[in-house]
């Protein structure tokens, strides 16, 4: 990515404490992008290819989408927000966020890091709803997103404000001299912003050419003071859903960037270098592999909740065709650990119904009770979590 290099000095501050051999003023250079809107890029035959595969195979996984298959989009969206979490270093695994999410949704405890991440949760589904529905996307849009994903973060007090002071990746803590990579000071951010948001609503460049772009150039910017690399992929999704390719399913991009975070790494570098093409490529890849990933897991989950269906009909107390139990099974996708309450307002059915729903979805083995108090009762989904951990893992089903 063509920009430049500014050098800067680090004055210390002597009423922040910092070891001796930090104290001392220093030097560091600062990167400043250019603003995309000046870019030029040219793909080679290779590089074209791997774009038009990814777009192609993120189409073909939309093309099954159905209204009635609409609670596989949060279970995709659940996988990319563990994988996009993942990536920053908060280790969740699957079974152990739902087990949360269930615990916070009845008003119980759930630790720090299930709260960060399903903050993320929550900050995704905003990405692909209100964000994308904008007619014009702006920086609020943005601000917005992270403002979402950092609600419940331990330095809330960041959350949706640009930053006013300098920050940087690597290196030490208490200065940004001999940092891995320095962003563009405060004063650059406003502008590099308005030309990303004018990025976003452009429609000139393939959508995952602008996706890739996007993408990396607001990790450059780094406009916030925590929470960019979240942020940063949600606006992927924002991206793909305002071009129109994947309507209904985006694909868990970040599974596939998590697989290998030193490449996803390397690859922002190669961004930020003479090697646009190369990351664009990378991402095309990444973005491919998931869509594929996605189209397998929605085949094998569909599969599961016909095996649900199998069950629930074959039981001594299989209910009426118009019982709220095959309602339940409907949703089950979207809350791989679910609760009455939680049943209840996905279903639009009575507490009552729903309750007698978990009961009979219980005796034909398609729910597992995880414990036999009568208070605050949550069920998982047989067979569910098991898949979503292989999902999350980046492997095909089956293996």
């Amino acid at each position: 990515m063509p920009g430049r290099k500014v050098a800067l000095t680090w004055e210390h501050d002597p009423t922040i404490y910092a070891p001796a051999r930090y104290r001392r003023a220093c030097r560091y250079e600062a990167f400043i992008p250019v603003e995309l809107a000046e870019l030029e890029l040219s793909l080679d035959a290779v590089t074209a290819g791997v774009v038009s595969e990814a777009e192609a195979a993120i189409r073909a996984l939309n093309d099954v989408a159905r209204p009635a298959l609409a609670p596989l989009a949060r279970l995709l969206l659940r996988t990319e927000s563990i994988a996009s979490s993942k990536v920053e270093g908060m280790q969740m695994g699957v079974r152990e966020l739902a087990r949360a999410e269930a615990r916070a949704e009845v008003g119980g405890k759930a630790s720090a890091t299930a709260i960060e991440v399903l903050g993320n949760i929550d900050a995704m589904e905003l990405a692909v709803a209100d964000a994308t529905a904008a007619r014009n996307f702006a920086s609020k849009q943005i601000t917005a997103i992270h403002r979402k994903l950092m609600a419940s973060a331990p330095n809330a007090r960041v959350a949706g404000r640009i930053r006013a002071t300098q920050n940087w990746i690597g290196g030490n803590d208490f200065n940004p001299c001999g940092a891995d990579f320095v962003p563009p000071p405060p004063k650059h951010i406003l502008p590099l912003m308005a030309d990303l948001c004018r990025a976003i609503n452009d429609d000139l460049l393939p959508p995952i050419v602008q996706a890739a772009l996007v993408h990396a150039q607001f990790e450059t910017i780094h406009p916030f003071a925590d929470g960019n690399g979240r942020t940063g992929r949600a606006l992927i999704h924002v991206v793909l859903r305002r071009r129109g390719v994947a309507p209904a399913y985006v694909p868990p991009i970040s599974v596939s960037l998590a697989e290998n975070r030193a490449r996803y790494i390397a690859g922002l570098d190669d961004f930020r270098g003479d090697r646009v093409v190369e990351w664009v490529e990378h991402f095309a890849a990444a973005a491919a592999r998931a869509a594929q990933l996605a189209a397998a897991y929605l085949e094998a989950v569909r599969a599961l909740v016909e095996e649900w269906r199998d069950r629930l009909a074959a039981s001594d107390d299989a209910p009426r065709a118009d019982a709220a139990a095959w309602a339940v099974i409907d949703v089950l996708p979207a809350h791989p650990i679910i609760t009455a309450p939680v049943a209840a307002a996905a279903t639009g059915k009575s507490k009552p119904t729903v309750y007698q729903a978990l009961d009979q979805l219980e005796g034909a083995g398609v729910l597992e009770p995880l414990s036999r108090s009568q208070r605050n009762r949550s069920w998982e989904a047989a067979g569910l979590l098991a898949l979503l951990e292989g999902l999350e893992a980046g492997t095909l089903p089956g293996r």
